[in-house]
């Protein structure tokens, strides 16, 4: 098969063009993915979003887990697209190679680190996407661009042959821009799940921080869960007696650290070139003392179990993706940052506790994307998809 996309999203990096074709006759037989330039593919090179960094490292002489479990089952993938750099943002707009084009919303960013994946998805060029998900990677995509896509349980799907930022919250996703699609990878990457769910909640402090255009569309899935299960959505807090901003900086300050440990040797033998909000993370990332991020490391052990009994093994929880609708392409570098941490204190919450988080993909009043999530036990990832997937189908 040849490389036959038309790029018309500038979602492929350049040396991203090739194909492999899937087994034959197996589940994901027809279907046509791409992946987030982090994942290795056997003689390709793996770039990570950033020239050092593709200069620098061999090419890999094996597929990354995921990306031979879905070759394995029928896929056939069209090559490497874009990432942020190191996969350390959440706008979708790299320094070296630019940022993709939103085809839901042409005027406004894919969000990012997926950029990539979520912009050849949403724009057609293929059925699904490897992506993965640290800070947010998937879910802020995934509401920006109206699409499928779920963070997943930690450590459920292998990370063995993944470039990584901070392997303590690292996961690996696909972005799919139909539910039968994004079922259908489920089936191949996810194990069974006997969750059912029995209560409802609704992660109030969480929806605070979101923009006027999420309230709706929230109301309208908790509304329908109701009706679903057959009981009342209760109200609690994500974070009682504490505010989400902290558990925000508790996740950056033990991922920033997990990322410097990971990463300190390259950075500082090769130098390479950072965007400048990239560079400053890095930065802040290295000032990160061993102190403070035991600290925040036992504040975030805490936390987990808050999330987990929570939630206990029969709720699910109901939140927005992210913050806001996505940014504008030309928006001013200071109002990106600060949706950037108003969606960082929604979107730790799954990974500080290491759940399973799957997005609608709904719209505003002006059809503009935006996602409402769902957020399940640990294992659950599975039969969460069903549940989201079955409620977007009576919503629409």
């Amino acid at each position: 098969m040849n490389w036959d996309i038309d790029d018309r999203v500038g979602a492929w990096v350049p040396h991203g063009h090739f194909v492999i074709e899937g087994a034959p006759g197996g589940p994901l037989a027809g279907l046509r993915f791409a992946a987030k330039d982090i994942f290795d593919v056997a003689g390709q090179p793996t770039g990570a979003g950033n020239p050092t960094w593709l200069a620098t490292h061999a090419v890999p002489e094996q597929h990354s887990a995921v990306v031979a479990q879905l070759l394995d089952a029928g896929a056939t993938l069209m090559g490497k697209v874009l990432t942020d750099e190191l996969a350390y943002s959440l706008h979708g707009d790299n320094h070296h190679y630019g940022a993709p084009m939103n085809a839901r919303a042409p005027q406004r960013v894919t969000g990012g680190s997926s950029s990539g994946s979520a912009a050849a998805v949403a724009g057609g060029l293929v059925d699904f996407a490897l992506a993965t998900d640290t800070g947010g990677s998937t879910r802020v995509p995934a509401s920006y661009c109206g699409l499928w896509g779920l963070r997943t349980t930690h450590g459920l799907v292998s990370c063995a042959g993944l470039v990584p930022l901070h392997p303590s919250f690292d996961t690996v996703t696909w972005l799919a821009h139909d539910p039968e699609c994004f079922e259908r990878v489920g089936a191949v990457l996810l194990p069974a799940s006997d969750f059912r769910t029995a209560r409802v909640r609704v992660l109030d402090d969480a929806a605070a921080l979101a923009d006027a255009e999420f309230a709706a569309p929230l109301a309208r899935v908790a509304q329908a869960l109701s009706k679903h299960i057959g009981t009342t959505p209760t109200t609690l807090p994500a974070a009682p007696g504490e505010a989400l901003t902290g558990w925000r900086q508790i996740y950056a300050t033990a991922g920033a650290h997990d990322g410097w440990q990971t990463h300190r040797s390259w950075i500082e033998r090769h130098r390479p070139v950072f965007g400048t909000a990239i560079d400053a993370r890095w930065k802040m990332a290295s000032q990160v003392s061993d102190a403070d991020a035991a600290m925040a490391r036992t504040r975030a052990a805490r936390i987990r179990e808050q999330v987990r009994a929570l939630i206990g093994n029969d709720a699910v929880a109901v939140l927005p993706s992210a913050a806001s609708l996505a940014p504008y392409r030309d928006a001013d570098p200071a109002q990106v940052d600060a949706v950037r941490l108003r969606t960082m204190a929604i979107t730790c919450i799954a990974g500080l506790a290491g759940l399973p988080q799957v997005n609608l993909p709904l719209a505003a009043d002006d059809g503009t994307p935006l996602g409402i999530s769902l957020l399940g036990p640990a294992g659950s990832d599975r039969a969460l998809i069903g549940l989201a997937t079955a409620l977007a189908r009576e919503l629409c």
